[in-house]
């Protein structure tokens, strides 16, 4: 890489920031300027914190921050970049509004933006994910599915890269998101290098076998809910759509309409989770044969079986209790 002028990162403090996705960012993103300097080369990077107050920005965790301007002193940026938070997403957007317009302002001035799990509901807020997919925690996903109808959200993706808006996975997926970012502006040997200096495995695609199953049951319609409850209670069983459909008093046609507009899953696939997440925690236990828990939760086929598991967790079955069982 040539000497040329750094990109300018700004990189947004608030009160109720996660520690890790202000500390994480810095650590990589000053990794790769170290990687240039010792190369006799200049920096990539020239990064800022940026807050709604200039001095001891004060996080929910015992740590403080002095940041570098505030966002009326910021007035050009290349890249954005919002950490995830903690708290009410109602309460942290409303305290933080000017920051969230601020955000917008930077868009429109040209500026890339970047969300680090749940900072996405930032560039949500700011409008600027309308249209486009985006992925989150997965624990968001159903918030924000409701939150912004407009946008298509990736609950298994890690990254996501449109028109200069990048968002990310959880926690500290997050990092991958970093980590992809500089590879695009500094190529593929030093995002190599920087993946081996920091361990990040550097082409996962899919935060899928994270994913903890969160029954969909913020809503209204009480005989979806029966069948839900009735799903999870049964769900060893041989239950079809047409048998949960009559003891829920609806045509095949009309319950699945109902259901899906309540949970966002269709029956089959509510089915199929409540399935798998169970076969998820005997897995983790280790001990039984994966044969055993295929049948255990109605499957007799060993190939759709696998099919579904895969597709809901992105592993087979060996791979996950592989990868989560202590035996």
């Amino acid at each position: 890489m040539e000497n040329r002028t750094p990109k300018h990162i700004s990189l947004v403090v608030y009160e109720e920031a996660v520690l890790t996705a202000i500390s994480g960012p810095l650590d990589v993103l000053m990794g790769a300027n170290t990687y240039y300097e010792q190369r006799n080369e200049s920096p990539p990077f020239s990064i800022e914190l940026i807050s709604e107050k200039l001095r001891q920005i004060r996080l929910y965790q015992p740590a403080r921050f002095i940041c570098h301007k505030t966002i009326k002193e910021a007035t050009f940026s290349d890249l954005v970049i919002v950490p995830s938070f903690q708290g009410d997403p109602d309460q942290v957007l409303k305290k933080n509004q000017a920051v969230v317009e601020w955000i917008r302002e930077m868009k429109r001035q040209g500026a890339e933006v970047a969300s680090l799990c749940r900072g996405s509901y930032f560039l949500a807020e700011a409008g600027l994910l309308e249209g486009f997919s985006c992925t989150s925690h997965w624990m968001s996903v159903e918030d924000m599915k409701r939150r912004y109808p407009g946008i298509k959200v990736l609950p298994d993706a890690v990254v996501t890269d449109q028109d200069g808006t990048y968002t990310s996975g959880g926690a500290f997926s997050s990092i991958h998101l970093i980590l992809y970012l500089i590879e695009k502006f500094c190529g593929r040997e030093t995002g190599v290098h920087i993946s081996k200096v920091f361990s990040i495995d550097i082409d996962r695609v899919s935060q899928a076998h994270f994913a903890v199953f969160q029954r969909q049951r913020d809503h209204e319609d009480e005989q979806i809910l029966k069948a839900q409850l009735y799903i999870e209670k049964h769900y060893d069983d041989a239950l079809t759509v047409e048998e949960l459909a009559s003891r829920s008093n609806m045509s095949r046609r009309n319950f699945i309409r109902r259901f899906k507009k309540a949970t966002h899953n269709t029956p089959l696939e509510y089915l199929q989770r409540v399935k798998v997440e169970a076969v998820k925690k005997d897995l983790e236990r280790g001990g039984e044969s994966i044969s055993s828990l295929m049948l255990k939760v109605g499957y007799n086929d060993p190939k759709t079986f696998r099919s579904v598991f895969r597709r809901v967790t992105g592993l087979t079955p060996q791979a996950y209790r592989n990868k989560y069982s202590r035996a």
